[in-house]
């Protein structure tokens, strides 16, 4: 279990790699754009396409490594309330929840990607882009986030483990 867990690891991180060089991209693409716009010319077509796509790009690559280092929003308050013998059941409940979740996700998402992938449509905008590369990055990166759940249902981690004095002291 273990060595899926640092295979995982190794994969979640290398996708937010991904996801965090295409905000530079983003950012030359658009002040490209605007620069030719501004100086009178006729910009590329494809930057809003390109953003767009990136938006959702980033977005889905990110969000394993996001589950992974508990970057999520959690109302840490009321867990920290609880008693620890409700906070554990209560922990492995939203694990099992947010697994179901996100596998039910890559489910649909799948079958939608594999609806456009057989029709073959494309998305027509500023450039011809086959209209499943939308839905590419999504069951992939919601399976993913499925199976990080499921090492925090497993026991590996815990999603609530950190003490908050440490966040006050930060701040």
């Amino acid at each position: 279990m273990s060595a899926l867990d640092s295979s995982l690891e190794r994969l979640s991180t290398w996708m937010m790699w991904i996801a965090a060089a295409l905000i530079p991209c983003m950012f030359i693409g658009i002040t490209v754009d605007v620069t030719i716009r501004l100086s009178g010319n006729n910009p590329p077509l494809f930057t809003s396409t390109f953003v767009e796509y990136a938006l959702l790009y980033m977005t889905m690559l990110a969000a394993p490594w996001l589950v992974r280092e508990r970057g999520h929003v959690v109302i840490e308050a009321l867990v920290t309330a609880l008693p620890n013998s409700v906070r554990q059941p209560l922990a492995k409940c939203v694990y099992l929840l947010c697994a179901c979740m996100a596998f039910l996700s890559a489910y649909l998402c799948w079958g939608i990607f594999v609806d456009y992938w057989i029709g073959g449509e494309l998305d027509v905008r500023g450039v011809d882009m086959p209209y499943w590369s939308q839905f590419l990055p999504l069951p992939i990166c919601f399976g993913l986030v499925g199976l990080e759940f499921c090492m925090y249902l497993a026991g590996l981690r815990s999603y609530y483990s950190y003490d908050l004095g440490e966040v006050k002291d930060g701040v």
